[in-house]
């Protein structure tokens, strides 16, 4: 298992503060919402939040709240009191509801928080967006591609903003990696790789028989697509990312190997995504085996960039003159003013299998926890929601990066289910 590090150690006020010149946010539109100049302007703001679904990955939410200045949860909401009880526990004075309509119509409310299971994602995103409330929702937008259109189309229409739980898109360590990627480090990306693995039966105890569905929602076609919608929508993004294309193409096998319980999701994936330039993203995930952990792999004809662990690696012991060049580029030029860069390192004593990290002080995850981990982005991300919500301030390509992600997902179900290469629908194109 990999060590989770503290994540106190990346001064996360200070990678904000990185943000602002116009380079940083043309590389990564998304982070519009955490510059300097804005987390200046929402100083002693608060945005009122009310929150839908109080299970595990909520209460992972409200207790990241807790530590967010500009945010104040006045609202909890959950059809299961178990759970609204623990979240009250937190939110002693918050108003409870155990029906999300009712929740809607409280007008002291600015923004919500949707955290339930992933087939009440589209509806409840689509009501709260009529309602006139700012949405946070958890990944994947929704359960079926109609349901996607449908949120995107309701974003569209309100002038509301939207977030979808990519974290990745807000982890330091992506960030760093991504730039040093997109300026030649690894030299020309040539291929892709992603996997998730773990080692439990996914479930989770119920008191009684006929709540399974409800608290196991995860392992059932009516509620979750299963490893396709609920980790590899965090994963396919990150290929997009990389390389600047949507895939044009998914196949794939999707099956239950192990876990023969009676769930209803596969157990155990593999797909391949094709780019319209050939260069294809292999995603691999299965609950019965937990050596490899968790990754992307972006593989460069210079190099590999280890996203997940924050790493990179050169294919040959000596670079080449320009990639020297490139090297004191990189660290004299471009990211001389990036306060979370990592310490400096001499080119000629790169060795194959040798790493360099892309952070001075690195927070990697196991990938076993179903509920969050320190350090993943998600800190950034409910932050960057409040300052978007304060600021009324939209973010189209962010509502783009995770409609794609949802909808590559879905169709990778969709080429496991009928087990055949599944060509991206042009009418599914925004």
């Amino acid at each position: 298992m990999l060590k989770e590090f503290d994540v106190r150690k990346i001064n996360r006020r200070d990678f904000f503060n990185t943000l602002g010149s116009s380079g940083w946010i043309a590389l990564f539109p998304w982070l519009q919402s955490c510059t300097k100049e804005i987390n200046e302007a929402t100083s002693g703001e608060k945005v009122r939040i009310g929150i839908i679904g109080t299970g595990s990955r909520g209460m992972y939410h409200l207790n990241n709240l807790l530590n967010i200045p500009q945010a104040e949860v006045i609202a909890l909401c959950d059809d299961y009191k178990p759970h609204l009880q623990q979240a009250a526990t937190l939110y002693p004075v918050a108003q409870q509801y155990d029906n999300y309509y009712n929740l809607l119509e409280n007008k002291d409310i600015q923004a919500i928080i949707i955290v339930t299971p992933l087939n009440e994602h589209d509806v409840m995103t689509v009501d709260a967006l009529s309602a006139g409330k700012h949405v946070f929702c958890e990944k994947s937008m929704s359960l079926s591609l109609e349901g996607c259109k449908k949120i995107y189309d309701a974003y569209k229409q309100h002038n509301k903003v939207l977030y979808i739980g990519q974290q990745r898109l807000f982890d330091p360590k992506y960030i760093k990696a991504m730039e040093m990627i997109h300026n030649g480090l690894i030299g020309t990306i040539t291929g892709m790789r992603a996997y998730w693995y773990r080692n439990s039966d996914w479930r989770r105890p119920v008191p009684s028989s006929e709540l399974e569905r409800r608290i196991n929602w995860r392992l059932y076609r009516e509620h979750s697509a299963g490893l396709i919608t609920e980790l590899a929508a965090h994963q396919l993004q990150v290929g997009d990312w990389a390389l600047g294309e949507r895939p044009e193409s998914v196949v794939g096998y999707g099956d239950i190997v192990y876990w023969k319980d009676g769930r209803e999701v596969y157990d155990n994936i593999s797909l391949i995504y094709r780019y319209p330039s050939g260069i294809k993203m292999s995603y691999e995930s299965i609950i019965s085996n937990k050596f490899l952990g968790l990754e992307e792999l972006i593989l460069g004809d210079k190099g590999t960039m280890e996203l997940e662990k924050g790493k990179y690696y050169f294919e040959e012991a000596q670079p080449a003159p320009g990639i020297m060049q490139l090297i004191n580029d990189i660290e004299h030029k471009i990211f001389d003013n990036v306060s979370f860069a990592g310490p400096s390192w001499v080119p000629e004593t790169a060795s194959i299998n040798k790493s360099y990290p892309v952070l001075e002080n690195i927070n990697v995850t196991s990938g076993e926890s179903s509920v969050g981990a320190i350090g993943d982005g998600s800190v950034e991300l409910l932050t960057a929601f409040c300052n978007a919500a304060i600021m009324g301030e939209k973010n189209d390509r962010l509502v783009e990066e995770a409609y794609y992600s949802s909808v590559f997902a879905l169709l990778g179900l969709q080429a496991m289910d009928e087990k055949r290469i599944i060509t991206f629908p042009k009418e599914l194109a925004i």
